[in-house]
């Protein structure tokens, strides 16, 4: 048996971390509640979203990586590109987060498991 949390549990334990400090944390889309990948949208006052997901690092550690960011000449971006990865993998969880230091939140939440 894995020491890893599931999914679903992260993610609300995430959500609900985000919300209780003032920013706001909304779920996109439902994945697997035990394995589901996550794919976190971060964003930081409705401005400068990126996509962030759990990975290895260069150092071979698992870390937060970012996987895309939005362009400014090409607005939209960021819902193509999970919308996409979405349609190819219907047991991801994708999560918009609202908050400064997003990063920090999320890594603490779903690195620390």
């Amino acid at each position: 048996m894995s020491g890893r949390l599931p999914s679903g549990i992260l993610v609300s334990a995430l959500l609900r971390r985000v919300n209780d400090a003032g920013g706001m944390g909304m779920l996109l889309a439902r994945g697997d509640d035990q394995a589901g990948a996550i794919l976190i949208i971060a964003l930081e006052n409705g401005r400068n979203p990126r996509a962030l997901e759990r990975g290895i690092g260069p150092e071979g550690s698992i870390e937060l990586i970012e996987s895309a960011r939005e362009e400014a000449d090409k607005p939209g971006g960021i819902e193509q590109y999970w919308q996409r990865r979405r349609s190819r993998d219907p047991d991801l969880w994708v999560i918009e987060l609202d908050i400064p230091f997003a990063e920090r939140f999320a890594a603490e939440t779903i690195l620390d498991d």
